[in-house]
């Protein structure tokens, strides 16, 4: 039987690298995220894939993806809680709705969907694979709502853990640094810095003198998906060129 994947925030970034990681395995993909555009393009590319879009921050649109899911491929297998967002700001200057966003995207939306998704794949086993933050292991500059809703995320992480193992079902936290993504450049504009130079001052900042990759990000994920990773569970891992060592 193929698997499927359900990965959100996949248009673009380290969703879109994982979403042709899978594709490559030969999984069936579903395709989450608001972009339609972007993500018929993606789709495009992928004959084993369907796209769906909406809004997650929405616990009934949560729910509707996993139906839809299921309504499309019969199972579900892997769930990659990809989508993310960031407004750089101090806690004083973080707005009301600033901060229910972050949120409502990085953490409740993570949590619908897990919920939703556990029942179907207790049954066949599966893994749950929530994309946190580095930011969500120690404290950034400017990110008081994204770091809350990325350390909330990690410690969901290991609570449903240890609630579903009996269920078959793995689920780990990766915990990126700074990633070569659309959401690198949206933060050097929020804090008026030049892209480029962004990415020197990023660069400086790992002990490997680079940044992550979207497909090395994508390549943990398939990784802690696969048999190979059978006792990794409960645990937050960090791909940051040892920027939290």
């Amino acid at each position: 039987m193929t698997k499927v994947v359900v990965i959100t925030g996949a248009s673009s970034g380290i969703g879109a690298a994982a979403a042709l990681k899978f594709h490559q395995q030969g999984f069936n993909i579903v395709l989450a995220g608001r972009n339609e555009a972007r993500l018929s393009s993606l789709a495009s590319t992928l004959p084993n894939s369907v796209m769906w879009t909406g809004d997650i921050a929405q616990s009934a649109a949560c729910n509707a993806l996993i139906k839809f899911t299921l309504a499309s491929f019969g199972r579900i297998d892997v769930l990659i809680n990809c989508a993310g967002i960031i407004y750089r700001s101090t806690a004083t200057d973080t707005s009301d709705s600033q901060w229910l966003d972050t949120i409502s995207v990085n953490l409740n939306a993570p949590f619908y969907l897990s919920r939703a998704a556990i029942p179907h794949m207790t049954e066949n086993g599966g893994t749950i694979l929530n994309i946190a933050s580095d930011w969500g292991l120690k404290g950034g500059e400017l990110a008081a709502a994204y770091c809350a809703s990325k350390g909330g995320l990690v410690l969901l992480t290991k609570a449903m853990a240890i609630d579903h193992a009996k269920d078959k079902i793995r689920i780990n936290a990766i915990c990126p640094g700074d990633v070569d993504t659309p959401m690198l450049e949206i933060e050097s504009a929020q804090r008026g810095i030049d892209y480029k130079t962004a990415m020197v001052d990023n660069n400086a900042d790992s002990l490997t003198g680079r940044i992550t990759q979207p497909d090395e990000v994508a390549a943990l994920c398939l990784y802690l998906a696969s048999d190979c990773a059978a006792q990794i569970t409960g645990t937050a891992i960090s791909i940051d060129g040892g920027n939290t060592a």
